[in-house]
């Protein structure tokens, strides 16, 4: 065994092991160049249990923070080396790309992939009228035999990883790899991350304890604005927090989803003036392989830096309070199957455990995306939105609140000038309402946030000036793209609890915004695609 032993300046970087065998050991290496300056990265030619064995050893001696691994050899590595594994994963585009090359060479194309079928293939062929051939395998006898069975019906080019494109070069038949780059860069990032939450996990362990708790900061009389939309949208909040029920609250960004979610907290019995915890996380935030452990824990030795005694996931964090799962539709798959099963179960099992742990948490989750639609997509576990949306809530976005517009920004902006310790103008208000027109044009992409944003920016130059007089052209300079802004306000009224997405028209909304798609997205709170497809069907 040779024991690891990099250079002095290298001590502090994480350092990654990349396994692989075949064509996708020319990928990683390629791949290692653009990461070698974040990592000290070592390639292990092997694979399955050759690589298990010598990973084993030398982690005895040696330092290893992440291994890589992609397909079948990644998901025998896990579990079977105590090094945290992140596993490649071949993007729906990479599936795309790799059967618009097949299918230049022939129109007889089979795809062989690991335990399961692809699901991007049923797009694919509607898309391009192109029937493909797929078979699973779990061994590599599986795969010599779906191989085997493909040749004799006539397929001419296999799509696959690195083992089946040599099965299918060995059988004679054209072979086209799987992977790109970019799914590879991204199984790099994932390790840089898992990386550096194990070493701020250690840290803590030597720090010790803290005292730190989870609480919600914010309650009813911060839902600002006296519009009927707010109005509404109180009452609903106070009518939720007597529920145990989950709520799922839908809003765009910078509309205040959290916010929403503490007052639901603070008015309901679950909070006991506040108490008991209010736990947030970011679905979108923290790469999936992440995610796991963060929501459920872990068991001690479930990765390198692993605490001593395991680790409480933010579930047993909550525990007699609420878990706030913010942008949830960014949720993978695989991690939706085990939050059905804690909703139902009401229980919890720790990353590398074999004990349940009960809970009793309330859950309210947050997005800004039609989950309908990702749903109908195949994205989001129909079973799972529907617990999740036992009680809903659409926020109505800024520029539909015409009423609280200036109001908000003369409060955001005495509040930031006071942050800063200086005293807003005797006229401010006379001030503010001169500038009112350049501010309910503007359609607020960024709502509550950017108005918030906005006036912090401008707070700052206006204690810089304790002279200057707030005018229309002094806001212009300081925010350029109030100017900018072309679009027509909506009316002062949005739905109580259905979001825009599911009561207007594409067509209509588009028109609104001046046939800007991104801002009509966003209002819709849908993706582009989907805003794409819509119109397609409404044309």
């Amino acid at each position: 065994m040779r024991p690891f032993s990099p250079p002095p300046q290298d001590l502090d970087k994480p350092v990654i092991w990349t396994v692989s065998v075949s064509r996708l050991a020319d990928l990683f290496r390629d791949i290692t160049l653009e990461y070698d300056h974040l990592a000290s990265i070592e390639p292990i030619d092997l694979g399955f249990d050759e690589a298990a064995r010598h990973i084993r050893e030398r982690m005895a001696n040696e330092r290893c923070d992440v291994v890589i691994a992609a397909g079948s050899n990644g998901a025998y590595l896990k579990g079977r080396v105590s090094a945290p594994v992140i596993v490649a994963k071949a993007s729906g585009y990479d599936v795309m790309g790799a059967l618009a090359r097949a299918r230049k060479v022939s129109n007889r194309i089979g795809v062989i992939s690991y335990q399961q079928p692809l699901p991007e293939l049923a797009e694919f062929s509607a898309t391009f009228g192109l029937a493909v051939a797929q078979r699973s395998y779990v061994t590599r006898e599986d795969a010599r035999a779906a191989m085997d069975e493909m040749k004799a019906a006539g397929i001419e080019v296999i799509v696959g990883a690195g083992m089946i494109t040599d099965l299918a070069e060995e059988a004679g038949l054209t072979a086209i790899f799987l992977y790109s780059a970019a799914s590879i860069r991204q199984a790099f990032d994932d390790a840089l991350e898992l990386a550096r939450l194990a070493q701020l996990e250690a840290n803590r362990i030597r720090r010790g304890p803290t005292n730190e708790s989870r609480r919600a900061r914010r309650g009813l009389n911060d839902l600002r604005g006296e519009s009927e939309a707010m109005e509404r949208l109180r009452q609903t909040v106070v009518l939720y927090a007597r529920s145990p029920a989950t709520v799922l609250i839908h809003g765009e960004t910078g509309s205040g989803k959290e916010l929403v979610a503490q007052a639901i907290h603070r008015e309901g019995p679950r909070s006991l003036g506040a108490n008991r915890p209010f736990v947030a996380v970011n679905c979108g935030a923290i790469a999936e392989s992440l995610l796991e452990s963060e929501l459920f824990g872990h068991e001690e030795g479930a990765f390198t830096g692993a605490r001593r005694g395991g680790h409480a996931g933010l579930f047993e964090a909550a525990n007699r309070g609420t878990l706030f799962l913010d942008e949830i539709g960014e949720m993978p798959l695989g991690l939706q199957t085990r939050l059905l099963r804690v909703l139902e179960e009401r229980e919890v099992m720790r990353v590398g455990g074999t004990r349940p742990v009960p809970i009793d948490v309330r859950v309210v989750s947050a997005t800004h995306c039609d989950l309908e639609a990702r749903v109908r997509d195949g994205r989001f576990r129909a079973d799972l939105f529907y617990r999740l949306a036992v009680l809903r809530l659409a926020l109505p976005p800024l520029r539909a609140r015409q009423d609280d517009i200036v109001p908000l920004a003369e409060w955001s902006l005495k509040q930031s000038l006071a942050a800063l310790g200086a005293k807003p103008h005797p006229n401010l208000h006379a001030e503010i309402g001169a500038c009112a027109p350049l501010l309910l044009r503007h359609p607020w992409p960024g709502n509550v946030r950017e108005l918030r944003n906005l006036m912090e920016r401008l707070a700052l130059f206006l204690a810089a000036e304790p002279l200057q007089a707030l005018t229309p052209n002094f806001l212009l300079g300081i925010a350029p793209e109030l100017g900018a802004s072309h679009v027509a306000p909506l009316p002062a009224t949005a739905p109580a609890v259905q979001p825009a997405a599911a009561t207007e028209s594409v067509t209509a909304v588009l028109e609104r915004f001046g046939g800007q798609r991104d801002a009509a997205a966003r209002h819709l709170g849908i993706s582009r695609t989907t805003l794409w497809r819509r119109l397609k069907a409404e044309a």
